[in-house]
């Protein structure tokens, strides 16, 4: 089962924990802030996905995974990009990795780079892991489809 790697979390009370999520679909869209694909389709979608459809139905979770200008991208910019950017589902950072600039939660989900979505059903099963853009309507039919799957 997956699991994220986080230093920190916003606009959430508690950490987030993919196992407590199970019996709803998530889709966890991973960031970085200098990132423009990011910035220009990813994180959008993940807004547009979290107004769209309800929590009971859907988490969507955000990953700050940052693999390249770490002195730049550090939690207080993060959080006024957050601000800024009117983010408002929860948002984790994902730990640093002491053996490179990999952080730990993308090594371990073998992600290619940001941004990238990850849909995991209700059961916990991984869907769809996909790197750069995807079709605004192409994923909400899958997310659609997966919301409509028995499960959990």
């Amino acid at each position: 089962m997956l699991q994220i790697h986080a230093s920190r979390w916003f606009n959430t009370q508690e950490p987030v924990s993919l196992a407590d999520l199970r019996g709803r679909v998530v889709a966890v869209h991973t960031f970085q802030m200098l990132c423009p694909g990011c910035v220009l389709h990813g994180l959008p979608q993940a807004t547009k996905l979290h107004q769209t459809f309800s929590q009971e139905q859907l988490a969507v979770v955000g990953l700050h995974t940052v693999f390249e200008h770490h002195s730049v991208m550090g939690a207080d910019a993060l959080e006024a990009f957050i601000h800024e950017y009117r983010l408002r589902f929860p948002i984790g950072i994902d730990e640093a990795d002491d053996d490179g600039p990999i952080p730990k939660t993308m090594k371990a989900w073998g992600l290619q780079g940001t941004p990238s979505l990850i849909l995991i059903d209700k059961e916990g099963r991984t869907r769809l892991k996909h790197f750069g853009q995807i079709d605004d309507m192409a994923l909400g039919a899958v997310v659609g489809g997966l919301i409509g799957e028995p499960g959990a």
